[in-house]
């Protein structure tokens, strides 16, 4: 991807490829660019000249993410010399989630605003402090056989009307062992479904399965809703997010947080009442 500028003659004054969406693919020259989603002129770091905010959709041809659609946020600052890009804001907007809209990128940029926190806390006080809202009916403990007694500590944290729903698993003390986005890549939190603590697998440990309804943007700018599930294997030390379950019973918008844990187990070899 690369950006020309012009005057009114049509005579380019200033180009750039310094792009973040260029440095998908480290080393290659193809990049999985395949749209400019959003074009934004903003002045966003208050030096009075005005700057620009770019979100592109990428899809991977390959490996584990192939065909699956994701944004890539990028912001162009003027100076007296053209523009420049600051890969320090670039990393942020996209490791953190910062990169789901226009106004959410301004939000970080222009006004402080940020989900870094969610990722870096290490106490449950440090979430509430930074406004973390927690989903107190799905809040409860749970004996989890290799890390002890935890509380399961769903919520959401919302920045430009964007909801970045996250789970905590935090000890007795406070601190906070073990996180999930189970969200991926879609935008926002709709509705959390349920949460449930039990053994999946088969190996005598309570694994985690998250059920939620999440919306994001369509290729027509429409808001679309799509039910997902996520699970969580515990093993010793870690959890792990399962990568197989969905290709072979992938959610349906009637789907039950209970017909989930069937399926799973189902697949894992439990014998399920006829």
């Amino acid at each position: 991807m690369a950006l020309f500028f012009t005057d009114e003659s049509g005579k380019v004054v200033y180009k750039t490829d310094q792009l973040a969406v260029n440095n998908r693919n480290t080393g290659e020259m193809k990049q999985p660019v395949r749209e400019l989603k959003a074009i934004s002129f903003q002045e966003l770091n208050r030096d009075g000249l005005m700057d620009i905010v770019l979100i592109t959709t990428c899809v991977n041809d390959k490996g584990s993410y192939a065909g699956k659609p994701y944004k890539i946020g990028d912001v162009l600052f003027q100076d007296k010399k053209g523009f420049y890009r600051d890969y320090r804001i670039s990393d942020k907007i996209n490791r953190f989630g910062m990169n789901k809209s226009v106004e959410s990128i301004a939000a970080f940029v222009r006004d402080g605003d940020s989900t870094e926190f969610l990722y870096t806390a290490a106490t449950k006080k440090e979430l509430l402090d930074n406004g973390f809202e927690i989903a107190k009916e799905q809040c409860h403990y749970r004996q989890f056989e290799k890390f002890g007694r935890l509380e399961v500590v769903p919520g959401t944290y919302t920045m430009a009307n964007f909801a970045t729903f996250m789970i905590y698993l935090v000890n007795e003390q406070g601190y906070i062992v073990w996180s999930f986005q189970p969200m991926g890549d879609f935008d926002n939190l709709y509705a959390l479904k349920g949460i449930t603590c039990r053994d999946i697998d088969g190996d005598g440990m309570k694994d985690i399965v998250v059920f939620a309804r999440y919306s994001y943007e369509g290729n027509g700018n429409e808001l679309l809703i799509e039910s997902d599930y996520s699970i969580y294997y515990q093993r010793t030390g870690s959890f792990y997010e399962d990568t197989q379950i969905k290709k072979q019973y992938p959610c349906g918008e009637e789907e039950t947080m209970s017909g989930i844990v069937d399926k799973a187990r189902t697949y894992w070899g439990w014998k399920t009442e006829e």
